[in-house]
């Protein structure tokens, strides 16, 4: 890997450390970033993919929402075996959604995929059998959670999944303060210094708001699913599969 492709973002001290957000900056080294941040994240791509051969159904929609460089997509384009299946990827970052495109035209396969800048909490889903929230719902403001759910779970068809990954927050102080050592630690062994990951928690702790898995386990039955069970966890990182 070079140096360009390395997330050297936060490797050297910052008078003013902004907002993170997914720019051009980010784009460059996001899966160096993802990979050295997230644990798990190869293991939860690859899962989406198997689940995708599983659940997506004939004459539907698969929306993959904040696609980000469309990992998910192509791991769903590669597994599908459903006929007349259309991807839909969705970011609404110009950067993210530019070379995500560049990455679904370089792999070709059967199923189509569509890629477009936009914003979920608009967007009108429809004759979906599978949805994909892969560390996106924890940017969304949180009162505007339950409302992308129930707009999730209306576009579903019976039968319809929802994988939904994100980093989850354990009310029990000990339990938490020992989540984040995990997790603080990962990233030391990945090559991350302190410096990085102070100044990457100080971007990131006023866009990304985590919830505890219970509020997501109320929020689906909310929204209507009749089944939600998580099916991986590493540290403070998750992903369940809610069935509607």
């Amino acid at each position: 890997m070079s140096s360009q492709d390395k997330d050297l973002i936060y490797s050297s001290p910052q008078s003013v450390v902004n907002d993170f957000r997914f720019d051009a900056q980010v784009v460059e080294v996001f899966p160096d970033m993802i990979k050295r941040s997230v644990p798990g994240y190869s293991t939860i791509i690859e899962t989406i993919g198997q689940l995708s051969a599983r659940y997506a159904q004939d004459n539907t929609n698969i929306y993959d929402l904040g696609c980000s460089l469309g990992a998910a997509s192509l791991a769903m384009r590669q597994n599908i075996v459903a006929e007349n299946c259309n991807i839909i990827a969705i970011d609404n970052s110009k950067d993210m959604v530019e070379r995500c495109q560049m990455h679904v035209n370089a792999f070709k396969a059967t199923t189509p995929c569509e890629v477009k800048q936009g914003d979920i909490l608009t967007e009108n889903m429809q004759n979906a059998s599978m949805i994909v929230l892969n560390f996106t719902l924890q940017f969304i403001a949180p009162e505007q959670r339950q409302t992308l759910l129930n707009n999730i779970a209306n576009a579903l068809v019976p039968g319809g999944i929802l994988v939904l990954s994100e980093k989850i927050y354990d009310h029990d102080p000990v339990c938490r303060d020992l989540l984040n050592d995990l997790h603080h630690n990962f990233k030391r062994a990945n090559g991350y210094s302190d410096l990085e990951i102070a100044q990457k928690r100080a971007a990131i702790e006023n866009v990304m708001k985590p919830d505890e898995l219970s509020t997501h386990i109320e929020r689906l039955t909310q929204a209507g699913f009749n089944h939600a069970t998580p099916w991986f966890q590493c540290f403070n990182f998750f992903s369940l599969i809610a069935i509607k």
